[in-house]
């Protein structure tokens, strides 16, 4: 792990070959520890599959919950997410600073939908902290970044909590001393007709009630525990088919969801076969499972069979959202 130090009230790094290869570090799609005003965040190419792959395996975080994506400035927001006059509001009151807006993404998004849990809405933050905003204008790339911490423990708030977290997972770790705010964002969802605060933080609810002239409301309670943003349980994609888990063989009608490089019996009369990962690499799976299952429910078969994951590492998360899918549909 490479470690740079820089003040964040001077802004002078953008000259320096440090700079430049933390930009390029990301575009090669490795981890860094980035601070914001909030906490350091563990930070990827939020377009780039594999590389937030990597952020959950970083972080053992259990399942694949929905990431922030960080970018330069509202206008980089809207190339993502569609705004309607309450976001634009709050933009323009908290932007930049401790706000995430969860949004309707936008279909020619880049962001990845390991980003996005496969929901089609997406968690946008214009960070105070010029370094992340810089990184990303730089490289060109919104920038996936949860707290630095393995998943359970205490988010980070300096560099040698981070580097003692997560020193062995990153590629480069940026120390601007503590964070100012010391907690994370405050999350508000404007997907439907009402405003809802999905997770207190740096900004106040009343601060942002008095912007939208309205009471944010609580979140929408589901009874498969859906979130829709980070902080919350872990995210739920059911397809319009029907799913079929520990598949050891393939039944009339059924698309495959394979995994490994052995295709069950009957694969071979299957409406359509995607492969996770024929290697058998869960990195890999974790990177592929959004898309695969989107494809899948797109082929017309009344019911996927999902051939057997690992229960270890990334394969834990797998499992999770695959239960998840198959559960009864109420």
């Amino acid at each position: 792990m490479r470690r740079w130090q820089i003040d964040p009230n001077e802004e002078n790094w953008r000259a320096t070959a440090a700079f430049e290869a933390a930009v390029a570090d990301l575009v090669a799609g490795r981890l860094l520890a980035i601070p914001t005003e909030t906490v350091y965040g563990l930070a990827a190419d939020a377009s780039n599959a594999l590389a937030c792959a990597d952020i959950y395996a970083a972080k053992g975080r259990p399942s694949f919950n929905p990431l922030i994506a960080h970018v330069e400035s509202t206008e980089a927001a809207e190339r993502h997410a569609l705004f309607d006059t309450r976001a634009r509001a709050l933009a323009e009151a908290f932007w930049p600073g401790p706000l995430t807006m969860v949004l309707p993404k936008r279909v020619d998004s880049p962001i990845c939908e390991l980003a996005t849990a496969g929901l089609p809405s997406v968690a946008l933050r214009v960070p105070a902290a010029a370094i992340m905003r810089d990184l990303a204008r730089a490289s060109g790339r919104p920038i996936a970044a949860p707290s630095a911490n393995r998943s359970g423990r205490i988010s980070g708030t300096t560099a040698e909590a981070v580097a003692g977290d997560l020193g062995d997972r990153l590629a480069l770790l940026i120390d601007a001393g503590p964070t100012p705010v010391g907690v994370e964002s405050t999350i508000v969802a404007l997907t439907d007709e009402h405003a809802r605060l999905l997770r207190p933080g740096g900004i106040e609810r009343q601060a942002i009630e008095a912007v939208l002239g309205e009471t944010l409301a609580a979140p929408l309670s589901r009874p498969d525990d859906a979130p829709d943003a980070p902080g919350m349980l872990s995210s739920h994609y059911a397809p319009r088919a029907a799913l079929r888990l520990d598949a050891t063989h393939v039944e009339p009608n059924e698309a495959l969801l394979a995994f490994g490089p052995d295709l069950p019996p009957g694969a071979e009369h299957a409406r359509a076969v995607l492969q996770l990962s024929a290697r058998g690499e869960l990195r890999e799976a974790a990177a592929r499972l959004f898309s695969a299952m989107r494809q899948l429910d797109a082929s017309g078969a009344e019911r996927i069979a999902a051939m057997p994951v690992p229960e270890t590492g990334l394969g834990e998360a797998i499992n999770d959202r695959l239960r998840r899918a198959a559960a009864p549909r109420l």
